[in-house]
């Protein structure tokens, strides 16, 4: 799954360490989850979204299954 958070963040203002605090996380799942290495919770996700403005879908871009 790839994502879009970094543009999301960097148009937004937000350093990775206010986003962490905004979203109650750490700073490194910020960064592990804009390198594509976690996958956010579904409510993590959401508030994401919130946080932006926009929707999942333009955050998160599923690319199926590898097969």
């Amino acid at each position: 799954m790839k994502n879009n958070l970094v543009e999301f963040r960097k148009r937004h203002g937000f350093s990775q360490d206010r986003l962490a605090a905004k979203l109650g996380v750490s700073r490194q799942t910020v960064i592990s989850i804009e390198k594509g290495k976690y996958y956010p919770s579904l409510p993590l996700a959401f508030e994401l979204a919130r946080t932006f403005s926009t929707t999942i879908e333009e955050l998160f871009i599923y690319e199926g299954k590898k097969d």
